[in-house]
C-alpha cells in the first residue's frame, strides 16, 4: 500500500501539471509565429532577391557574419563574397538564371534560445532550382528584432 499524500502536495502536483500544459501551449503558439515569420523571411530571401535579382533584397537580410557551405561549390566566406557572386552569375544579366521552388511541406524550424530568449532559429527544408533538387539548413539570428541569415547549408543535390 502506498504512504497517502497530503492534500498541499496533490494541489501542488495538479496546479504544477495544468500550468505545464498553458506553457507549452503558449510556446507551441510562439513556435507557430516564429515558423511564419522564417517562412516569409524566406519568401523575401528566395522569391525576391533570388528569383527577381533584387539584390538590396539580400542585402538586408544576410547577417554581416555569414558563410555559406555548398557540397559542389565549397565555400563562401563573407556576405560581400556572396552577393558578388550572387550579382555576377545568377543575376550577371540582371535577370536570374535559376528559379527556386521552396517544397513548403518539408519547411521546419528549430528555434534557438539563450536562456528564456529567443535569440536565433534552425530552419530546414527541400528546395529546387531548375532541374536540381537539394536540402537546406539555414541558422538566422534575431538581433534588434530583425532576422538575419548567418549560415548556410546547401547539400545533396540530386539532378531530377
Amino acid at each position: 500500500m502506498l504512504p497517502s499524500i497530503s492534500k498541499g502536495i496533490k494541489l501542488t502536483v495538479v496546479l504544477a501539471i495544468v500550468s505545464s500544459g498553458s506553457i507549452l501551449q503558449a510556446q507551441e503558439a510562439n513556435h507557430a509565429a516564429l515558423s511564419k515569420t522564417l517562412q516569409a523571411k524566406d519568401s523575401l530571401l528566395f522569391t525576391v532577391g533570388f528569383n527577381e535579382c533584387k539584390l538590396q533584397q539580400l542585402e538586408l537580410l544576410i547577417h554581416q557574419d555569414f558563410e555559406f557551405y555548398h557540397d559542389r561549390g565549397g565555400i563562401t566566406e563573407t556576405k560581400d563574397a556572396f552577393l558578388a557572386t550572387i550579382k555576377n552569375n545568377i543575376c550577371g544579366s540582371g535577370k536570374s538564371t535559376t528559379t527556386r521552388k521552396l517544397d513548403k511541406s518539408s519547411l521546419t524550424v528549430f528555434p534557438l534560445y539563450r536562456g528564456a530568449e529567443l535569440y536565433g532559429a534552425v530552419q530546414t527544408g527541400i528546395h529546387q532550382f531548375n532541374d536540381t533538387v537539394a536540402k537546406f539548413t539555414h541558422v538566422w539570428l534575431l538581433e534588434d528584432n530583425e532576422w538575419k541569415l548567418s549560415r548556410v547549408l546547401s547539400y545533396d543535390h540530386q539532378i531530377l
